[in-house]
């Protein structure tokens, strides 16, 4: 049975196992945080701020950031998952809120020095609009940490996978149906050059994220090549022209204005 929102997004309540298992408990999504631990600090400043993390799931980010000493509120309107971060984050001082994307503009309006929002927009039905959202929570001087589904991989992924009428129709969204976890709005660069610019925002930084692991045609079996796939993730995951086909495209995005403030000091 497919479940959607209010406002048309991909509704995740009773999927919380689902996640665990098939996105967390896996090898790649263990090298996902594995390169998320390498990546942040070098594309955000990290100093001991408030920080939003928004559609925060499980908790594994909030507590990332509530061990590095930031006082972070998860807004997760999935109840099962905001039971499991619970317990997740029982021992941090991380606050936990029952809240939309949508709800935020008039529960948490901020402004925020520092926004995380992270496999959420893939699963909206209007990511233009959430990206507009989430730059109106934004601080003059802050940082929006934004990772998105690359509707790219998805084409590249179907293609050597042999489906060439569902990358020649462009069929690559998900319908949402059951607990299938295929995005319902995966995304482009282009998409997020766009509409950041739309909204008064701009890339600071960005990265890919398993540039090569879903690509790869043999098994992953051995400590020894975990090791070495993760080296070769991490030395091009900000090089061209592989971070573009990262299954996770993952970027720093802050005011514009903030040019004309860097470039006066």
């Amino acid at each position: 049975m497919t479940t959607f929102s209010a406002h048309g997004d991909r509704h995740f309540d009773g999927m919380a196992d689902k996640f665990a298992d098939s996105l967390y408990a896996s090898r790649r999504g263990a090298l996902r945080l594995a390169l998320l631990d390498r990546l942040l600090p070098e594309m955000l400043t990290l100093e001991a701020q408030p920080t939003l993390d928004i559609g925060g799931g499980l908790g594994q980010l909030s507590a990332w950031l509530a061990a590095r000493g930031h006082p972070v509120t998860l807004c997760e309107p999935a109840r099962d998952m905001r039971d499991q971060a619970f317990r997740r984050l029982a021992e941090t001082t991380v606050e936990l809120r029952d809240l939309s994307l949508q709800e935020l503009p008039a529960r948490m309006p901020g402004p925020w020095p520092l926004l995380t929002c992270h496999a959420v927009l893939e699963w909206m039905a209007d990511p233009r609009a959430a990206l507009a959202t989430l730059a109106g929570l934004l601080a003059p001087d802050g940082q929006l940490s934004l990772m998105v589904f690359n509707r790219d991989a998805m084409r590249f992924s179907n293609l050597l996978k042999g489906n060439l009428e569902r990358v020649m129709q462009d069929r690559l969204a998900g319908l949402g149906k059951g607990k299938r976890l295929a995005p319902i709005s995966p995304l482009t660069h282009q998409d997020i050059l766009t509409w950041a610019g739309e909204t008064g925002l701009r890339v600071k930084h960005q990265a890919g994220i398993r540039v090569f692991d879903d690509y790869l045609q043999v098994a992953v079996d051995t400590p020894e090549m975990d090791d070495k796939l993760l080296e070769l993730e991490w030395r091009y995951s900000r090089s061209e022209p592989y971070w573009r086909l990262g299954r996770y495209l993952l970027y720093t995005l802050v005011p514009a204005s903030q040019d004309a403030e860097e470039n006066c000091r």
